[in-house]
């Protein structure tokens, strides 16, 4: 990857997956050396939520909803195509080819290495990242692919809001499909805590200081001050992840790369169910590389939220979200090379 093409992604997400992989070791040790600091912080929950990692979760999030413009929906009819092609495979198959990938090498592939049920909560943690296209990172990614920015938070803004309603009832059908019961309440609870709280104050925050001081000073002024918050809180929910799944991680080291290989195989098959549609439809590059971008990154701090609401913090599941957290720059820095290298597949895009 050369200088230019990385131009666009900053220090701290271009090596994200060192980071992780520091993370990693720094929370299996304390999980190892000092088991009473996730002993401590696990006694602070309600209802299912940890308190620690639900805070931690919103300083992520919170600032990524902000950078999403959700004016610019009334854009929608604008060469919806690229749209159609967006929703089609973020919603209509993404979930549904990252549930069949799973099982098949979860059950099939390595029923030797994987037992049964711990199999059944790899694969909950997988249905949590395919029913999550990406909503922050992928300002990245179309930034590295030269796409269209306007066009990119159209699609981003859209997501946003599919997200509220299909994300819920998606996640529950397949995950009842994997014989994994999971309440409803709880289902609904993650999404509000999530998704919606942080969604309206990222909405009412951009509102309120734009028509104070506009979107220069918002965009150029207020929202780098957020960058360093959402670092660390990635960062500390990491370490406190793994603090948890220290005993799970020691005890199965070979199933992290196990997980990942469904994971980045449906990485690369959802991006070209995005990206050579573009192609048929003669839509311009700029809008072709976002579309596979976005469905072929995953939402992963919602998807690990839910898993750890949903199952708790040292379970499989959650394990399998993070694995997610591992694999997913490395690979969509190849995917980027790739849009990058068939650029001349599309047309060029019409001036104005």
């Amino acid at each position: 990857m050369d200088k230019k093409q990385t131009s666009g992604i900053g220090f701290f997400q271009k090596y994200l997956t060192v980071w992780v992989i520091l993370c990693m070791a720094t929370g299996v040790l304390i999980g190892k050396f000092l088991p009473a600091v996730p002993g401590f912080l696990g006694q602070f929950e309600y209802a299912n939520v940890s308190i620690p990692t639900a805070i931690l979760i919103w300083v992520m999030i919170y600032p990524m909803m902000m950078k999403v413009d959700f004016q610019s929906i009334k854009n929608v009819g604008k060469n919806p195509k690229g749209l159609y092609v967006t929703w089609t495979a973020n919603w209509l198959i993404k979930p549904f080819t990252m549930y069949a990938l799973a099982s098949f090498f979860l059950y099939v592939v390595f029923k030797n290495f994987i037992t049964p049920d711990l199999a059944k909560e790899y694969l909950a943690g997988a249905i949590l990242l395919g029913a999550a296209p990406c909503t922050a990172m992928v300002f990245v990614w179309s930034t590295l692919t030269k796409g269209d920015p306007a066009y990119t938070v159209v699609q981003v803004a859209t997501n946003d809001l599919i997200i509220l309603v299909a994300f819920i009832p998606i996640v529950k059908f397949l995950l009842g499909v994997s014989n994994v019961s999971v309440p409803w309440d709880t289902l609904i609870l993650s999404v509000v805590l999530f998704v919606v709280i942080p969604l309206v104050a990222g909405i009412l925050t951009r509102l309120f200081v734009t028509k104070r001081k506009g979107l220069q000073h918002f965009e150029e002024k207020f929202l780098p001050k957020f960058d360093g918050a959402t670092t660390t809180g990635l960062l500390l929910m990491l370490i406190l992840l793994f603090a948890f799944q220290g005993k799970t991680i020691l005890s199965n080291p070979l199933h992290i790369i196990l997980i990942a290989i469904p994971l980045t195989i449906q990485t690369f098959l959802i991006f070209f169910i995005s990206y050579i549609p573009c192609k048929w439809l003669k839509l311009p590059h700029n809008i072709a590389a976002p579309a596979g971008m976005i469905g072929a990154s995953n939402f992963f701090e919602l998807s690990v939220a839910v898993a750890i609401a949903l199952f708790g913090m040292n379970s499989p599941a959650a394990l399998a979200t993070t694995v997610g957290v591992l694999t997913e720059v490395p690979i969509m820095l190849v995917l980027v090379k790739i849009a990058n290298n068939t650029k001349h597949w599309f047309p060029k895009p019409k001036t104005k």
